[in-house]
């Protein structure tokens, strides 16, 4: 789905509304108000339903016959369905994936508060690693998307490794609720580290310096590899679970672009409060599970209809929010410290 200059004005949008954050909004490193973070949170999640809201209103801007055949045939739209009806079919799976993903990505919310802690990032220098994080995400999202739809489309079976890489990663998600976690024993951090000299202490903002004639990175700049790294280890996960949705890669895309562009928002709004939710990591495995048992069954005379996965997924989150200000969490002695 998607002609060359759809995909094109997405991505001239987006750039858009990233200079405007970084640009107008955000030019000088400064400490994220709590105000800040929900406007802009809010107005992401409001570009998402807007945009979704499009695909149902005018899916002819957005699709072609031979798309309204192609989703006949896959047997997602019965015998003589309408433009009409594959927009609403489009629309249900662009709202399935956004929410997925935006959900799998408040993981990514638990390790930036983790990651900044550990490091001790000051609160003004955090907004400017989380951009180009995102920056870095999604041209990564982006690389894995284009791959595994051509895997999917050129070979129909790879559906069930994917789903039941979804399933074991759900259970080990739930079975593994407490993990130590320790940035700096990160393989890309020491590999970085010896190819690399790094400063003892941050300099303001910057990512590298040069200091007695050597270029040296900052411990902001390991502090960002840290981030990009987390992250590509989240798509791994989050990237399969919509293509159990949709295989279509404008909406696989366009649903990831905005649930990621949200995250950096998401965080400053969330990270004081984040401990609250902790039985969220729970329904996210649960979601994971059930999102690869979809996948496993899609070819199936038993396939989950969309509209199924997208009650079941908000029930699972919401049922995990709800227990998790039931059932508090005890307060922990001690967060986690840079070793010296």
């Amino acid at each position: 789905m998607g002609s060359g200059w759809l995909w094109i004005g997405f991505n001239a949008f987006v750039l858009v509304m990233l200079a405007l954050d970084l640009g107008v909004f955000h030019r000088t490193s400064h400490e994220v108000s709590f105000k800040q973070a929900i406007a802009w949170t809010l107005i992401w999640v409001f570009c998402a339903l807007a945009f979704n809201f499009w695909i149902w209103h005018d899916p002819a801007f957005f699709f072609t016959d031979s798309m309204l055949r192609e989703y006949t045939a896959a047997g997602k739209l019965p015998a003589g369905a309408t433009m009409a009806d594959l927009g609403d079919q489009a629309a249900l799976e662009f709202l399935t994936g956004y929410l997925i993903e935006k959900s799998l990505s408040v993981d990514n919310v638990f390790v930036f508060a983790m990651t900044f802690s550990y490091f001790s990032v000051p609160p003004a220098y955090q907004r400017k690693v989380l951009l180009w994080g995102i920056l870095g995400a999604l041209v990564m999202r982006a690389v894995m998307i284009f791959a595994g739809a051509a895997l999917i489309h050129e070979f129909s079976w790879v559906v069930y490794p994917f789903g039941g890489f979804l399933i074991v990663t759900g259970i080990k998600m739930l079975v593994q609720m407490e993990q130590r976690f320790e940035p700096e024993a990160n393989l890309v951090v020491r590999g970085f580290k010896r190819i690399m000299p790094v400063t003892t202490g941050y300099r303001e903002d910057r990512f590298f310096v040069t200091e007695k004639g050597v270029r040296h990175a900052t411990p902001l700049f390991v502090v960002l590899l840290v981030v990009e790294f987390t992250d590509l280890i989240f798509a791994v996960d989050s990237i399969p679970a919509i293509f159990a949705i949709t295989t279509d890669e404008f909406i696989v895309f366009t649903s990831n672009v905005f649930a990621i562009l949200g995250l950096r928002s998401l965080y400053f709004a969330l990270a004081g409060i984040m401990e609250k939710f902790h039985l969220l990591k729970i329904g996210l495995g649960f979601v994971l599970v059930f999102v690869g048992i979809k996948m496993c069954l899609g070819h199936t005379a038993y396939k989950i209809p969309t509209g199924v996965s997208l009650g079941v997924v908000m029930i699972i989150l919401a049922a995990a929010v709800a227990a998790s200000l039931l059932f508090p969490k005890r307060a922990r002695s001690e967060a986690p410290r840079r070793p010296e």
